[in-house]
C-alpha cells in the first residue's frame, strides 16, 4: 500500500489539512477559514478554541475523502503561523486568555523599557532576533503582567504556554504531550541560539517561569500520538516546523546559500545559511531552520508583516475591488504606478527597518491617479519590501543569489511575479504547486517516520515550474526603487 502524510497547516487566516502521497503527491485537502479579533488599534488575537476547531475539522474532512485510512496514513506534519502566544489551563485544557497573533504590537512599551534598559544587543546576541513585539517573548510576558491572575498562575504551574504547534500538539495527543519543536522555540526570544535551550537570562529579564514553557524537540522525529478519540485510531506525529521553516524544507533548500520567499499573509524571506548560525548587521533575523539527526540547520531571515493580508484591507475597509483577481486585472491596465507608492506599515516595519512607530502610507496621489494605480502600487509595494531584505541578506551572508525560489497564494498573480523578478534582477522560479510549507511539514514527517530514509530521496520531488526572467532596465529599476526608498524613511 502507498503510504501517505496527513499534513497541517495551521495558519493566520485559514486551518487547512492535505494528505500527501509518498511521491509528494496532493491527494485529499481541506481548509477552514476562522476570524482574527481586533480589539484596540495594533492589537491582533485568535480564539485558540476556534484554531484548534477549525484545524481539526480541516483534518476529519481530508481524511474522509480517502480510503482504508487507517491503513494508509503513516504519520502527521505540522506546520504552523509562528510567535503566536497561546495560554491554557494545564488541568482543564482550556484557554487562559485570547491568543496573541504575532502581528499584535500590544507589547510595544515592553520593548521601548528592554531597549531602554540596555538588553538590546544581548537579547539579539543570546537569541538572534530583533528586540520587537513580534516575537512570542514580549506577548508572554505582555500577558502575564496585564491580564488579573494569570501570573499567579503561572507561577503555580497551573497554566502552560506554548506556540501554535505546541497547542495543537497538546489537543491532539489529549493532554499528554506539551511540546515544541526547535524553529518554534527560536521565534520565542527565549532560546538561545547556540545551544538550541531556554536561555535562563532571557527568561529572568522577562520574568517568565521556565515551568509553564514546552520542551524543545527536534523538528524531525517522534512527537507522540494522537489519542484515539481524535479519529478513531492513534497517528503518530513526526514532524513539526513553524511555517517559513517547513517552506524552506518544502523546497528543498538542503543547501547553503539557498533561498525562498513565502508570499503569504505576511512575506518570508529564508536563507539557508548550514550548520552554524550567521548574525546579521543589517537587521536580519538569525534563527534554527529545522533539527533533524542530531543537527541544527541554521537560517538568516527577513520579515514583511503585511502582503496578502493587504488585500484584505483593500477589499474590506476600502472596497475598492472584489478580490484578487481583479487586482491584478486593474493594474495591468496602466503601464506603471504613475509615481503612486503603498506603504504596507500597518503594524510597524520589518526588516530591515524594523519600526515600530511606523504607519502605512499612500503617497504620490494626482488628480491623474486612477484606482488601477493604487491597485498596481498594492502589488508593487510587495515587491520592494522583497528587495529592501534580500539586499541586506545578500550583504551579510556573502552570497550572489541565482534565483528566488518563491511559493504562496499571492504568487500566483503574474504581474507581481515579473515585477519582483525584474526588480532583483533574478529570475524567480515559482512551482507547478505553490504549497511548499504543507509539503515541507508532509516530507519531514515522512522522514520522522522512516517512509524516506535520507534528504537525497526527497530532493527529486516535485513537477512543472514556471521561470520569470528579469526584463526591467537598470535605469528604470534604480528610478523606481529609490521612489520607494523616499518614501519609507520619512515614516520609519
Amino acid at each position: 500500500m502507498n503510504k501517505k502524510i496527513l499534513a497541517l497547516d495551521q495558519g493566520t487566516t485559514s486551518s487547512r489539512a492535505i494528505i500527501f502521497d509518498k511521491q509528494g503527491r496532493k491527494v485529499s485537502s481541506s481548509s477552514n477559514d476562522f476570524p482574527q479579533y481586533t480589539p484596540r488599534e495594533s492589537w491582533v488575537e485568535h480564539d485558540a478554541w476556534e484554531i484548534w476547531e477549525s484545524q481539526i475539522t480541516a483534518a476529519r474532512n481530508a481524511l474522509a475523502e480517502i480510503s482504508d485510512v487507517k491503513e494508509s496514513i503513516a504519520a502527521i506534519g505540522i506546520t504552523n503561523q509562528r510567535e503566536t502566544t497561546i495560554l491554557w489551563d494545564k488541568s482543564s485544557g482550556k484557554p487562559a486568555c485570547r491568543a496573541v497573533v504575532w502581528q499584535c504590537r500590544r507589547s510595544t512599551a515592553i520593548c521601548e523599557t528592554l531597549r531602554n534598559d540596555g538588553y538590546e544587543e544581548l537579547i539579539q546576541k543570546t537569541t538572534g532576533l530583533k528586540l520587537d513585539p513580534y516575537f512570542s517573548g514580549t506577548k508572554l510576558k505582555w500577558l502575564l503582567d496585564e491580564t488579573p491572575g494569570l501570573r499567579e498562575k503561572a507561577e503555580s504551574g497551573e497554566i502552560l504556554f506554548g506556540t501554535v504547534d505546541s497547542w495543537l500538539l497538546w489537543n491532539l495527543t489529549g493532554g499528554k504531550v506539551h511540546a515544541t519543536d526547535i524553529s518554534n522555540a527560536s521565534r520565542t526570544m527565549l532560546m538561545n541560539l547556540e545551544t538550541g535551550q531556554w536561555d535562563d537570562e532571557m527568561l529572568r529579564i522577562l520574568d517568565i517561569p521556565r515551568k509553564i514553557l514546552p520542551e524543545i524537540r527536534p523538528s524531525v522525529g517522534y512527537f507522540g500520538e494522537t489519542d484515539p478519540s481524535i479519529f478513531g485510531f492513534s497517528i503518530p506525529i513526526t514532524g513539526i516546523a513553524g511555517d517559513q521553516h517547513a517552506a524552506l524544507f518544502g523546497h528543498r533548500a538542503f543547501e547553503a546559500g539557498d533561498v525562498k520567499n513565502t508570499y503569504g499573509t505576511g512575506c518570508f524571506m529564508l536563507m539557508n545559511v548550514g550548520d552554524k548560525p550567521v548574525y546579521s548587521s543589517g537587521g536580519l533575523l538569525s534563527t534554527v531552520a529545522w533539527g533533524m539527526d542530531g543537527k541544527r540547520t541554521y537560517a538568516l531571515e527577513g520579515s514583511v508583516f503585511m502582503a496578502g493580508a493587504l488585500l484584505n484591507w483593500l477589499i474590506d475597509n476600502l472596497g475598492l475591488v472584489k478580490n484578487a483577481k481583479e487586482i491584478d486585472r486593474l493594474a495591468e491596465e496602466v503601464e506603471d504606478n504613475g509615481g503612486v507608492y503603498l506603504v504596507p506599515a500597518y503594524q510597524g516595519l520589518g526588516t530591515p527597518w524594523w519600526s515600530t512607530r511606523a504607519r502605512g502610507t499612500l503617497s504620490g496621489l494626482t488628480r491623474a491617479s486612477t484606482k488601477a494605480h493604487v491597485c498596481r502600487a498594492y502589488l508593487e509595494s510587495i515587491a520592494y519590501r522583497s528587495k529592501d531584505i534580500i539586499d541586506v541578506m545578500i550583504a551579510d551572508s556573502g552570497h550572489k543569489l541565482k534565483h528566488m525560489n518563491v511559493d504562496g497564494g499571492v504568487t500566483n498573480s503574474d504581474i507581481l511575479m515579473k515585477f519582483q523578478a525584474g526588480l532583483l534582477n533574478i529570475p524567480v522560479i515559482r512551482p507547478s504547486s505553490v504549497e511548499a510549507t504543507v509539503l515541507g511539514a508532509a516530507l519531514m514527517a515522512g522522514l520522522g517516520a522512516g517512509l524516506w530514509d535520507s534528504l537525497d530521496d526527497i530532493k527529486g520531488m516535485g513537477g512543472n515550474e514556471t521561470v520569470f526572467k528579469p526584463d526591467m532596465k537598470a535605469d528604470k529599476r534604480d528610478k523606481l526603487y529609490s521612489g520607494w526608498l523616499e518614501i519609507v524613511r520619512k515614516i520609519v
